[in-house]
């Protein structure tokens, strides 16, 4: 784990950033704080990748409760 003060943070931006992609960075502040940034792992799949159901309804009494749907409004 590699340590920072505010001021090299500050400064060095950008290699904080890259060291961070590795591994835990701390950042310590003089009145004594303390914050550690640690990398996220990727998201491999789309928020829009849901697992389907399973159901008896067909394609037709899916179309037909859009059309109920649609008459009634």
């Amino acid at each position: 784990m590699k340590v920072f003060t505010y001021s090299e943070a500050r400064q060095n931006l950008s290699e904080l950033l890259k060291t961070a992609q590795n591994e835990e960075v701390e950042i310590r502040r003089r009145d004594g704080a303390v914050f550690s940034i640690i990398p996220k792992t990727k998201q491999e799949k789309s928020p829009f990748d849901v697992a389907g159901i399973q159901t008896k309804a067909t394609t037709q009494d899916i179309l037909n409760a859009v059309k109920e749907s649609r008459a009634g409004s």
